[in-house]
């Protein structure tokens, strides 16, 4: 039996729509909104309703996609939509509704249903409260404009305490939480997760399956699941439904064949078995001697990099290496900039959820 959980009931797959599946249309890399169309009906057919969304996912291309794929085609009442106020896009207090305003004209509805403030570590909680961001959201909540009031979160435990201490208004808060991360010192999943607990906030759930390294895994790693029978995904995902306080799992799913498998595996959870955990049991100490870049291609760092290098891309390239030591180098368009253009000035590293060095990261890159 599935369990229930706060305002979601037990249908707990979210469509996270920062991976969309994208083609070449007129030069330039564009959301296939005919494909995305298709995924977004059979997520509504198997009885899921919840998406998620940013200002500055897939390019800003995100929340326009929302609105042709799903606010423009099912009536408001039959969908949550999730958005965040995203610091890489304001500066001042008086900057936070214009982009409010100009987000519900790009998702094409009147409300979200959740408003999360985005990827709050220390440096960007300081600057949401320098900026009485808390404020602006709960007054937004107040007359109407947002339903639900949390924040997403990358940073230690302790600042996470800090933050749900002197902000318990705060209703959820939406955590990188996988098998990989449980007890990785940089994350702190497990840790995390315990602070919500001690707080009573529900969990609700971004990279489960980690940007996909849990499915893209070493030979070895990835005949251990294979042989039990279902796919890597799924036991990712079954593995975070099993903890009582998660609430909602986002999945950022780029195919219809991501989606049927998610949805499959959604429907009705089962609980992992005892051979199934000692499986990823082995697959996480495969990958943490792998020494793979732990990147999730979550692309914050790439409206910080002057010199426009695809970072993320880099990092795909240089974990490819590692398994397959004549694995191609990525083709860099004419606008992009190559890892021997990175000029060190770290402001990638600021932003990123993984806290990588990425501008040491670069360095290794031009050898390879």
């Amino acid at each position: 039996m599935a369990k229930k959980h706060w305002l979601f009931g037990e249908k707990r797959l979210a469509f996270g729509m920062m991976r969309l599946p994208m083609i070449e249309e007129n030069g330039a890399t564009q959301v296939d909104i005919q494909q995305t169309r298709q995924m977004v009906d059979l997520f509504m057919q198997a009885g899921f309703n919840y998406f998620d969304t940013a200002y500055g996912y897939l390019d800003k291309q995100s929340e326009h996609a929302v609105r042709e794929c799903v606010a423009e085609r099912y009536p408001r009442e039959s969908f949550w939509l999730t958005n965040k106020l995203s610091s890489p896009y304001f500066e001042t207090e008086a900057e936070i509704l214009p982009l409010f305003e100009k987000q519900l004209k790009n998702c094409g509805v009147e409300y979200f249903d959740l408003y999360l403030m985005h990827a709050l570590s220390r440096n960007y909680y300081s600057k949401m409260q320098a900026c009485n961001a808390f404020e602006v959201v709960r007054r937004l909540k107040k007359e109407g404009c947002v339903r639900h009031i949390g924040f997403s979160f990358h940073d230690t435990a302790e600042m996470l305490d800090q933050i749900l201490t002197e902000h318990p208004e705060m209703e959820f808060v939406q955590l990188q939480f996988n098998y990989l991360d449980m007890d990785d010192p940089k994350v702190q999943s497990r840790k995390c997760y315990e602070v919500c607990q001690k707080h009573d906030k529900p969990v609700l759930v971004m990279e489960p399956v980690r940007g996909g390294r849990l499915v893209n895994i070493p030979p070895n790693a990835g005949k251990l699941l294979d042989d039990l029978g279902q796919s890597r995904a799924n036991y990712a995902l079954r593995y975070v439904a099993g903890f009582d306080s998660v609430a909602m799992i986002l999945s950022g799913m780029s195919n219809l064949e991501q989606m049927k498998d998610n949805i499959n595996t959604m429907l009705c959870p089962k609980p992992l078995t005892q051979k199934e955990l000692a499986a990823m049991d082995e697959v996480v100490r495969i990958l943490r001697g792998e020494g793979a870049v732990d990147c999730t291609g979550c692309e914050y760092c790439l409206p910080e990099c002057p010199k426009n290098i695809p970072i993320p891309d880099v990092f795909t390239f240089m974990n490819e290496r590692l398994r397959k030591s004549n694995a191609p180098k990525p083709n860099f368009a004419k606008d992009q900039g190559k890892p021997e253009d990175c000029i060190a000035c770290n402001r990638c590293q600021k932003v990123c959820p993984q806290h990588l060095p990425i501008s040491r990261l670069m360095q290794k890159a031009k050898t390879l």
